[in-house]
Protein backbone atom coordinates (compact mmCIF):
# COMPACT_ATOMS: atom_id res chain seq x y z
CA UNK A 1 0.00 0.00 0.00
CA UNK A 2 1.42 3.72 -0.67
CA UNK A 3 1.69 6.51 1.56
CA UNK A 4 -0.68 7.99 -0.48
CA UNK A 5 -3.58 5.31 0.38
CA UNK A 6 -2.59 5.21 3.94
CA UNK A 7 -2.60 8.94 4.40
CA UNK A 8 -6.22 9.41 2.15
CA UNK A 9 -7.90 6.66 3.40
CA UNK A 10 -7.01 7.36 6.64
CA UNK A 11 -8.39 10.30 6.71
CA UNK A 12 -11.79 9.43 5.59
CA UNK A 13 -11.85 6.70 8.11
CA UNK A 14 -10.99 9.53 10.88
CA UNK A 15 -13.91 12.01 9.19
CA UNK A 16 -16.25 8.91 9.20
CA UNK A 17 -16.08 7.63 12.47
CA UNK A 18 -16.24 11.35 14.11
CA UNK A 19 -19.80 11.55 11.92
CA UNK A 20 -20.49 7.83 13.36
CA UNK A 21 -21.29 6.78 9.67
CA UNK A 22 -17.88 4.39 9.26
CA UNK A 23 -19.94 1.35 8.82
CA UNK A 24 -21.80 2.98 6.54
CA UNK A 25 -18.96 4.56 4.28
CA UNK A 26 -16.95 1.29 4.58
CA UNK A 27 -19.44 -0.69 2.80
CA UNK A 28 -20.13 1.86 0.31
CA UNK A 29 -16.35 2.22 -0.29
CA UNK A 30 -15.77 -1.60 -0.73
CA UNK A 31 -18.88 -1.45 -2.98
CA UNK A 32 -17.60 1.42 -5.02
CA UNK A 33 -13.96 -0.20 -5.48
CA UNK A 34 -15.70 -3.34 -6.89
CA UNK A 35 -17.57 -1.63 -9.10
CA UNK A 36 -14.22 0.32 -10.73
CA UNK A 37 -12.35 -2.71 -10.12
CA UNK A 38 -14.47 -4.40 -12.31
CA UNK A 39 -14.93 -1.82 -14.95
CA UNK A 40 -11.36 -0.96 -16.35
CA UNK A 41 -12.23 1.01 -18.90
CA UNK A 42 -14.59 3.49 -17.16
CA UNK A 43 -11.08 3.99 -14.35
CA UNK A 44 -9.43 4.40 -17.60
CA UNK A 45 -11.73 7.03 -18.60
CA UNK A 46 -12.01 8.64 -15.13
CA UNK A 47 -8.00 9.02 -15.24
CA UNK A 48 -7.02 10.20 -18.66
CA UNK A 49 -5.27 13.56 -18.00
CA UNK A 50 -6.58 14.91 -21.60
CA UNK A 51 -10.01 14.98 -20.37
CA UNK A 52 -10.77 18.25 -17.91
CA UNK A 53 -11.05 17.61 -14.16
CA UNK A 54 -14.82 18.90 -14.34
CA UNK A 55 -16.02 16.52 -16.65
CA UNK A 56 -14.07 13.34 -15.03
CA UNK A 57 -15.89 14.81 -11.92
CA UNK A 58 -19.22 15.55 -13.54
CA UNK A 59 -18.82 11.73 -14.73
CA UNK A 60 -18.79 10.49 -11.13
CA UNK A 61 -21.41 12.20 -10.07
CA UNK A 62 -23.81 11.28 -13.01
CA UNK A 63 -23.11 7.53 -11.83
CA UNK A 64 -22.75 7.40 -7.92
CA UNK A 65 -24.88 10.79 -7.01
CA UNK A 66 -27.63 9.95 -4.99
CA UNK A 67 -26.06 6.17 -4.61
CA UNK A 68 -23.20 6.80 -2.27
CA UNK A 69 -22.88 8.86 0.86
CA UNK A 70 -21.90 12.41 -0.14
CA UNK A 71 -18.88 11.63 1.80
CA UNK A 72 -17.74 8.89 -0.53
CA UNK A 73 -18.39 10.45 -3.87
CA UNK A 74 -16.58 13.97 -2.83
CA UNK A 75 -13.51 10.94 -2.10
CA UNK A 76 -13.76 9.75 -5.32
CA UNK A 77 -14.00 13.46 -6.46
CA UNK A 78 -10.81 14.27 -4.87
CA UNK A 79 -8.78 11.67 -6.19
CA UNK A 80 -9.96 12.37 -9.53
CA UNK A 81 -8.84 15.64 -9.20
CA UNK A 82 -5.53 14.54 -7.84
CA UNK A 83 -4.65 12.02 -10.48
CA UNK A 84 -5.06 9.57 -7.94
CA UNK A 85 -7.80 7.59 -8.57
CA UNK A 86 -6.25 3.97 -9.22
CA UNK A 87 -5.45 4.40 -5.50
CA UNK A 88 -8.93 3.48 -4.36
CA UNK A 89 -8.38 0.23 -3.72
CA UNK A 90 -5.58 0.95 -1.02
CA UNK A 91 -7.43 3.64 0.38
CA UNK A 92 -10.50 0.94 1.11
CA UNK A 93 -7.59 -1.27 2.15
CA UNK A 94 -6.58 1.33 4.66
CA UNK A 95 -9.97 1.81 5.61
CA UNK A 96 -10.81 -1.39 6.38
CA UNK A 97 -7.74 -1.69 8.37
CA UNK A 98 -8.40 1.16 10.96
CA UNK A 99 -11.95 0.63 10.93
CA UNK A 100 -11.25 -3.11 12.31
CA UNK A 101 -8.33 -2.20 14.68
CA UNK A 102 -10.64 0.54 16.33
CA UNK A 103 -13.46 -2.41 16.66
CA UNK A 104 -11.41 -5.40 17.43
CA UNK A 105 -11.67 -7.61 14.42
CA UNK A 106 -9.81 -9.21 12.75
CA UNK A 107 -9.62 -11.14 9.11
CA UNK A 108 -8.98 -14.64 8.81
CA UNK A 109 -8.52 -16.77 5.92
CA UNK A 110 -8.65 -20.40 6.49
CA UNK A 111 -7.23 -22.13 3.41
CA UNK A 112 -7.66 -25.85 2.91
CA UNK A 113 -7.61 -28.68 0.50
CA UNK A 114 -11.52 -28.79 -0.08
CA UNK A 115 -14.39 -26.61 0.76
CA UNK A 116 -15.31 -26.36 4.61
CA UNK A 117 -18.32 -27.08 5.18
CA UNK A 118 -20.17 -24.01 7.15
CA UNK A 119 -20.44 -26.22 10.07
CA UNK A 120 -17.02 -26.08 10.31
CA UNK A 121 -16.40 -22.86 9.57
CA UNK A 122 -18.63 -21.70 12.47
CA UNK A 123 -16.74 -24.08 14.74
CA UNK A 124 -13.29 -22.83 13.98
CA UNK A 125 -14.25 -19.04 13.76
CA UNK A 126 -15.91 -19.49 17.36
CA UNK A 127 -12.62 -21.09 18.20
CA UNK A 128 -10.10 -18.30 17.01
CA UNK A 129 -12.96 -15.49 18.85
CA UNK A 130 -12.48 -17.14 21.96
CA UNK A 131 -8.53 -17.26 21.95
CA UNK A 132 -8.16 -13.93 20.29
CA UNK A 133 -10.96 -11.63 22.54
CA UNK A 134 -11.66 -10.54 18.74
CA UNK A 135 -14.54 -10.58 16.62
CA UNK A 136 -13.49 -12.67 13.55
CA UNK A 137 -14.40 -12.04 9.73
CA UNK A 138 -13.70 -15.54 8.28
CA UNK A 139 -13.42 -16.58 5.01
CA UNK A 140 -11.92 -19.82 3.22
CA UNK A 141 -10.04 -20.48 0.34
CA UNK A 142 -9.49 -23.78 -1.81
CA UNK A 143 -6.06 -24.70 -2.44
CA UNK A 144 -5.85 -28.77 -4.12
CA UNK A 145 -1.62 -28.25 -3.35
CA UNK A 146 -1.93 -28.24 0.33
CA UNK A 147 -3.32 -32.11 0.70
CA UNK A 148 -5.33 -31.58 3.92
CA UNK A 149 -5.39 -29.87 7.14
CA UNK A 150 -5.76 -25.76 7.36
CA UNK A 151 -3.78 -22.98 6.86
CA UNK A 152 -4.96 -19.58 8.72
CA UNK A 153 -3.75 -16.41 7.34
CA UNK A 154 -4.00 -13.88 9.78
CA UNK A 155 -3.16 -10.17 9.46
CA UNK A 156 0.63 -10.72 11.11
CA UNK A 157 1.22 -13.89 11.07
CA UNK A 158 -0.01 -17.46 9.29
CA UNK A 159 -0.91 -20.68 11.30
CA UNK A 160 0.12 -23.84 9.04
CA UNK A 161 -1.36 -27.15 10.02
CA UNK A 162 -1.02 -28.52 6.49
CA UNK A 163 -0.32 -31.97 5.42
CA UNK A 164 2.38 -30.40 3.00
CA UNK A 165 3.73 -28.14 5.39
CA UNK A 166 4.66 -31.06 8.03
CA UNK A 167 5.92 -32.77 5.06
CA UNK A 168 8.10 -30.17 4.22
CA UNK A 169 9.37 -29.81 7.48
CA UNK A 170 10.10 -33.53 7.58
CA UNK A 171 11.91 -33.39 5.01
CA UNK A 172 14.13 -30.40 5.45
CA UNK A 173 14.73 -32.31 8.70
CA UNK A 174 15.94 -35.56 7.34
CA UNK A 175 18.06 -33.23 4.66
CA UNK A 176 19.70 -31.88 7.91
CA UNK A 177 20.13 -34.83 9.88
CA UNK A 178 23.75 -36.36 9.39
CA UNK A 179 23.38 -40.31 9.61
Amino acid sequence: MTETARMYGGSLYDLAAEEGLDERILGELDGVTALLNGDAEYLHLLSIPSIPKKERCALLDEAFRGQVHLYVLNFMKLLCDNGTLRELPGCAREYRRRHHADHGIMEVCAVTAVPMKPELQEKLRARIESLTGKTVELTSRVEESILGGVRLELPDRQLDGTVAYHLEEIQRILRNTVI
